[in-house]
Formats: structure tokens, C-alpha cells, sequence
């Protein structure tokens, strides 16, 4: 299923995971770290895949369609087990 969000959306995400949870979503996924990177708007494809990620020009840093939600899952997931274990 696709999602669409801001790309200043998508960054604050990645910005809040704790250290080491793009190395955690890629072991889990069995894919490079570059890859997850390039999922949150890097641009490394020399050593990471393209994920299905699109993004247009917009405001709020434009507007991105995520083709497959698996890797904002997890990130998200991530993120609400360390708010948690933060209370």
C-alpha cells in the first residue's frame, strides 16, 4: 500500500530514530544500510537501491509517495518502542 507525506515529514522521522535503527530495519530486511538511507531521501545508488520512494517538488520540501510502506513501518515501530521504554 502507498503512503504520501512531505519530504520535511519523512526526514523528521528519520531524524528521531535512535542510533543504530537504520542498521536494525536493514538487518531485518536483509538489505543494505544505503538502501534505508536512500529510502529517507538519501541518493547513494551506488551501494544502495532505489526503494520506491518519489518525490515532486512542493511545499514543506515536497511531496513524496512511498510505493511500499514496509521500511516507514519499522521506522515508526522503532520509534514508538523508544518513546515507550523513555516512560
Amino acid at each position: 500500500m502507498s503512503k504520501t507525506i512531505t519530504f520535511n515529514e519523512l526526514r523528521r522521522l528519520k531524524d528521531s530514530l535512535p542510533d543504530g535503527a537504520t542498521h536494525q530495519i536493514a538487518d531485518r530486511l536483509n538489505t543494505t544500510v544505503q538502501t534505508v538511507r536512500n529510502y529517507f531521501g538519501g541518493s547513494n545508488y551506488e551501494f544502495g537501491k532505489n526503494c520506491g520512494v518519489h518525490i515532486e517538488p512542493g511545499p514543506d520540501g515536497g511531496i513524496v509517495v512511498l510505493d511500499d510502506t514496509t521500511i516507514y513501518d519499522m521506522a515508526v515501530e522503532i520509534l514508538q518502542e523508544a518513546e515507550k521504554n523513555q516512560n
